[in-house]
């Protein structure tokens, strides 16, 4: 058996370690916090369109460039792209696809560490919440928002030491490799985590409604929230100066009836209206938030994909590796992750306390007092942390794996060197990350920067190089190499013109809006957004934003680590092979 066999398993343990990658936080927190925050049905529709023309597409690029790269025993994301377009700067496109995965590792680790320590709080009754402060209190505490540094202090009500021990644990998994450790841990911890996820979701469905005295704050209305593309609310006909203009948001046939009444009760001052699915698919912000939802849930545009693509061989089949990989992913976050989180904060807190609390909102503030309330609610609120830091482990542990690769492959060294250089750089990286936890800026920086940004630069560029530089023809050739099923010929013109076109489309909303702060309603230029404010600063109704240290240091880690990836890339012999087009071992 080859060292490559023994070192990176069957191809089932590549699937395994891909799905681990893409089943994540993102499946059980960022995604129910966008379905909530964007209206539910109208959210569902954009986002199952941008998994069909985005997310398929991107996907199955990825796994063959990756493991035509492997072929010519290239195993990195630099590697992978010399190989490909054997252009000297094709090398420094491919460090985004280790940028991205090790940048994102340094503060998805300390998301991680919050999982463990909620679940083990929640398992030793150490969690008595009352109120909604209580629960925020508590989350700040945990996350060390109360100021920079507050994370770095010894004590179970912060991060601190479940992240010294999710940090060495990860470390301990990519050492083993993906036969040894990877492939084990996601071989176990993901039908734990489906068991655990099955076991709240059987509870949650049973809730019915919590509060007799608010019949309408119920299950079958929190399915039809997150379910329903049209949407139903009472809004004042003349709001005064200042007066919300929306009252109340409706689900439900009862709750609708009685919204009537008062409508017809109210002389006119209250009306009735329906909001259609077309008039909230008008709104780009939505689609930008289905289509980042599916790059960040689908580990696309990453590069873990193309890294582990490239240990396949010609005979196996990637176009069923990459459809499994995927629908495991799929059944995760929509019939798991959303349909746990959203029913059951509609059942006992009411639409009005779900609607824009965001990723972290309902999961670390929401819902440990939707478990606070439910009957053996310690043991629940345990199992369903326990299982998000399971989903984020198999994800973490999948995420080093391409700066491993790159840094073996660079610098011509051994699985220690390497696992020893990458521990050292994130351990560095994850502290500054813990330090600067006011506000969560560090987080919040990095998740905009590196999470969204430069992913849909990666996105873009790969699936460009496949529909444009290989061309259809040949890219859905070495696709299919192998492969025991096809994919259908309407995704040659998806892959070609849709996909390039609605990913284009979509950056530049980004930029205009996040970037420029460019209003889509109103079609003008304001201020910039907080993103570029924290960076150069900014004037908004004649007051003065302050640039912050916080972000700026952020962005500067970006660009120290990417400055280093780049020197080492550029005096690697085996990317000037692979720039000659000439295979790794020759």
């Amino acid at each position: 058996m080859s060292q490559k066999k023994e070192a990176w398993g069957s191809r089932l343990g590549v699937i395994m370690a891909v799905a681990g990658s893409a089943v994540g936080l993102g499946n059980f927190l960022r995604f129910p916090g966008l379905a909530a925050q964007y209206g539910g049905g109208a959210f569902m529709l954009a986002y199952a369109i941008s998994f069909l023309i985005i997310g398929l597409p991107i996907g199955w690029a990825e796994w063959a460039m990756g493991r035509y790269a492997g072929s010519k025993g290239y195993n990195s994301a630099p590697g992978a792209f010399a190989a490909i377009l054997n252009k000297r700067w094709a090398k420094y496109i491919g460090i985004i696809g280790v940028i991205v995965p090790v940048m994102i590792y340094m503060y998805y680790v300390f998301i991680e560490s919050w999982c463990l320590g909620y679940a083990v709080k929640f398992w030793t009754g150490g969690v008595d919440l009352k109120s909604t402060e209580q629960a925020v209190a508590m989350f700040k505490s945990m996350s060390g928002q109360v100021g920079d540094g507050s994370a770095l202090s010894f004590s179970w009500d912060t991060a601190l030491p479940w992240l010294l021990f999710v940090f060495v644990f990860n470390f301990w998994l990519i050492y083993r490799g993906i036969s040894g450790g990877i492939e084990k841990m996601c071989n176990y911890g993901m039908p734990m985590l489906i068991v655990l996820a099955l076991v709240v979701l059987a509870r949650v469905m049973t809730l019915g409604a919590p509060d007799p005295a608010k019949p309408h704050d119920n299950v079958v209305n929190g399915l039809g929230y997150m379910w329903n593309p049209s949407k139903v609310q009472i809004e004042r006909t003349q709001p005064a100066p200042g007066e919300v203009k929306v009252v109340e948001e409706l689900v439900g046939a009862a709750a609708i009836t009685a919204a009537e009444q008062k409508v017809a009760a109210s002389g006119g001052a209250l009306k009735l209206v329906t909001i259609t699915p077309w008039q909230q698919l008008q709104n780009p912000l939505l689609w930008m938030a289905a289509a980042a939802q599916i790059f960040f849930s689908l580990s696309v545009g990453f590069g873990v994909i193309i890294v582990y693509a490239s240990y396949l061989q010609k005979k196996d089949d990637v176009v069923l590796s990459g459809l499994t990989a995927s629908s495991a992913n799929e059944f995760c976050e929509v019939a798991l992750g959303g349909l746990i989180t959203v029913p059951a904060a509609v059942a006992f807190l009411g639409l009005a306390s779900v609607a824009g609390q965001g990723t972290f909102g309902l999961g670390f503030t929401v819902l440990p007092l939707v478990f606070a309330k439910m009957p053996l609610g310690a043991f629940f609120g345990g199992a369903f942390f326990f299982m998000l830091f399971l989903a984020a482990i198999t994800s973490s542990i999948s995420m080093l794996q391409p700066g491993i690769a790159f840094l073996e492959e660079a610098m011509n060294v051994g699985r220690k060197v390497s696992v020893t250089i990458l521990g050292m750089l994130t351990t560095l990286g994850t502290g500054f990350v813990v330090y600067f936890t006011k506000e969560l800026k560090a987080l919040d920086t990095l998740d905009f920067w590196v999470g969204t940004f430069l992913i849909f630069i990666l996105a873009t560029i790969q699936i460009i190089i496949f529909g444009w530089h290989w061309g259809i023809e040949r890219g859905l050739r070495e696709a299919h190499q192998g492969a025991a099923i096809r994919i259908p010929r309407f995704f040659g013109c998806i892959m070609k013109w849709i996909c390039p076109v609605f990913l284009l489309a979509i950056f530049i909303m980004t930029i205009l809006t996040s970037v420029f702060g460019f209003d889509l309603s109103t079609g003008t230029f304001g201020s910039v957004s907080s993103y570029v404010a924290d960076l150069i600063g900014d004037v908004k109704d004649g007051k003065v934003r302050e640039t912050n240290l916080a972000a700026q240091l952020s962005v500067a880690l970006v660009i120290v680590v990417a400055i280093f990836f780049g020197l080492l890339s550029s005096r690697s012999k085996a990317y000037q092979r692979a720039e000659q087009g000439l295979d790794k071992h020759d």
